[in-house]
């Protein structure tokens, strides 16, 4: 793709090196196939789009890589070694963070404490050690505006702050906390235009920042603002697999509304 370098976690990496590789993964619950031969590739500094309606296997995708639910079939490989996530902990211990839709902050939480939630630094050793308040807010106010978000005061409840800029905390959260692979389950559907606008501007960061990032949405107009790899689930199927320069905006649209089918029931009812 290009010979860009992206320095990350102490690590160098060329844009559009793998870094989780899916090859036939498939996922049944007794007699429901949820995904079939599903081939998908994440690679670094690039943002893989995965589009579908609800019931396309969106969901099951992200519980596969995030570790929540094991695949039934297929490979599944990250950095190359294939591994079967047996916990979301282990997903997160090979570098993937999951940033849900609902996401997991508590509201009358200040910032910071938001950003370190179970990830506290304490000076001495646990667990009689106080908490290092200062430290923390130092270091989360220093991420955050590393990301260029810019908070009012970093001691508030987050859940005074806007939809767009919760999730804009929990991307550089990721970022913070080694993430190389960032997932982001359907991140602007209950926003806004204005605050899809700074979740999109910031799924770009994370991009430039060399994560591998994979946006999960219904929305075809985000996906096509921020996405260089674009796939379509229908029914746990792939039905679209292409690259940003392969498709249009209005490809991506009339195939995500249906397509064939749309055209024929047009057909149908002018008849």
């Amino acid at each position: 793709m290009t010979d860009t370098i992206v320095e990350h976690a102490d690590r160098t990496l060329e844009v559009g090196t793998p870094l989780v590789e899916m090859t036939g993964v498939g996922k049944a619950y007794g007699a429901i196939r949820a995904l079939e031969g599903i081939d998908l590739t994440v690679n670094a500094g690039e943002v893989t789009c995965v589009l579908g309606d609800n019931g396309a296997g969106k969901s099951t995708l992200i519980k596969i890589i995030s570790g929540l639910h094991p695949h039934t079939e297929g490979t599944l490989k990250v950095d190359g070694q294939e591994v079967r996530f047996g916990s979301p902990r282990e997903s997160l211990d090979h570098g993937i963070a999951t940033v849900y839709q609902d996401l997991a902050v508590v509201g009358l939480m200040e910032v910071w404490r938001n950003f370190f939630l179970g990830s506290e630094i304490r000076k001495g050793r646990y667990p009689l050690a106080p908490l290092d308040i200062k430290g923390m807010r130092e270091i989360a106010d220093a991420e955050l505006r590393k990301m260029g978000i810019a908070v009012k005061d970093i001691n508030q409840p987050i859940g005074t702050l806007s939809g767009g800029q919760r999730q804009c905390v929990a991307i550089a959260r990721a970022v913070y906390f080694g993430a190389r692979v960032l997932i982001l389950d359907e991140p602007t559907a209950a926003l806004g235009v204005k605050q899809s606008g700074v979740v999109l501007k910031y799924t770009a960061a994370a991009r430039d920042a060399g994560l591998g990032v994979v946006f999960i949405t219904h929305n075809p107009h985000h996906a096509y603002m921020v996405g260089d790899h674009f796939i379509i689930l229908k029914l746990g199927r792939r039905v679209l697999d292409k690259k940003r320069s392969e498709v249009t905006l209005e490809e991506l649209t009339a195939e995500m509304a249906g397509g064939q089918e749309l055209e024929e029931l047009s057909h149908e009812l002018k008849r």
